[in-house]
């Protein structure tokens, strides 16, 4: 082969390399919470009809944890673009962000109601906090296995577990909110990081007890009923978006967040997705059957973005019964 045609050979691999990179800075990377992903899902597939195929939006679904491994990659190509999360970032994965030199931008996109759930004919219909509690604390593993060592009124009948993997940013709010500290859990349950699977051993097990983001269990009504959930001696609160708005469910009620990572933001493709999530995601949120946040605090989050404004208002830990307002209002810390 003469030389000419070897340099025109390589001219053309390189407009194909060149091509396929500039392919590659269209594909937007996002993944985390399995409680965050139908929003994510939901704003993926309208913001790629809007954008007639020139973007793709990859959604996966590997937990807040481990959606947060992957964000704060030592490796830049290994690195999401953007994190859905059903807690706030930790202390550890602030410091494996700074270690990667990763700044994000964290983003309250909705509330959601931490549904406890049982099989649809089962004669529970209300639990207490300090039951579950006896329920899911680690001492009561392989002791507390019959639903009546929970309650004398409860029916002698076996009790099965399920619930989040220990990668699950609702594994992590649960225990905090109802065992007193967060990952303090029995660890002989059914775990699984899909809530599809927890739905589908909950609603075919009678002494069943499971518990995932409200969204799953509005999905499947026709097969699984929610527990009303009572704390301090008031009663029993059942979820919904009336009761996650005037602040009876809980300690249930959660936020969750996308978390962006700011040299990404600054990608045109990643900023117009990341403003048309945020400027839908009231519209998003109630599809999927989330409780969206109020409109003043989507355009305070779209201000923070604007901003590129960085960092955490939690400082690493979690909290529970916050205000989204009060938190968008903080000094985030990186």
């Amino acid at each position: 082969m003469n030389g000419f045609k070897l340099a025109a050979m390589a001219v053309v691999l390189a407009a194909g390399f060149n091509s396929l990179g500039a392919y590659a800075q269209n594909v937007i990377k996002i993944d985390g919470s399995s409680t965050v992903f139908p929003i994510s899902e939901a704003a993926a597939e309208d913001f790629q009809k809007l954008k007639k195929g020139a973007v793709k939006v990859t959604v996966g679904m590997s937990g807040t944890g481990g959606g947060f491994k992957k964000f704060c990659a030592g490796e830049a190509s290994l690195r999401t673009d953007v994190s859905n999360a059903s807690r706030p970032i930790t202390a550890a994965e602030m410091a494996a962000c700074k270690a990667s030199g990763v700044k994000y931008i964290e983003l309250p996109i909705a509330f959601d109601a931490l549904t406890v759930v049982v099989a649809k004919n089962s004669p529970i219909s209300s639990i207490t906090v300090e039951e579950l509690k006896k329920i899911w604390e680690p001492a009561a593993q392989g002791k507390v296995t019959n639903w009546k060592q929970v309650n004398a009124s409860f029916p002698d009948r076996a009790l099965k577990l399920y619930g989040p993997g220990t990668d699950s940013g609702t594994f992590e709010y649960f225990t905090e909110a109802t065992v007193g500290k967060a990952k303090s859990s029995r660890g002989d349950y059914t775990a699984s990081e899909d809530d599809n699977v927890l739905v589908q051993g909950v609603s075919r097990d009678q002494g069943g007890l499971g518990y995932f983001g409200y969204a799953y269990y509005a999905e499947n009504t026709d097969k699984l009923k929610a527990v009303a959930v009572s704390a301090g001696g008031k009663p029993g609160v059942l979820p919904s978006e009336k009761s996650v708005i005037d602040g009876s469910y809980v300690p249930l009620s959660r936020p969750i967040f996308v978390y962006v990572n700011a040299e990404a933001a600054k990608r045109p493709d990643v900023k117009e997705f990341v403003e048309f999530y945020l400027k839908n995601a009231g519209k998003f949120s109630r599809e999927v059957k989330y409780v969206p946040l109020s409109d003043a605090d989507y355009k305070h989050a779209l201000d923070n973005f604007g901003k590129g404004r960085t960092g955490t208002a939690f400082g690493g830990h979690n909290e529970i019964g916050v205000k989204i307002s009060d938190l968008l209002k903080r000094d985030p810390k990186e």
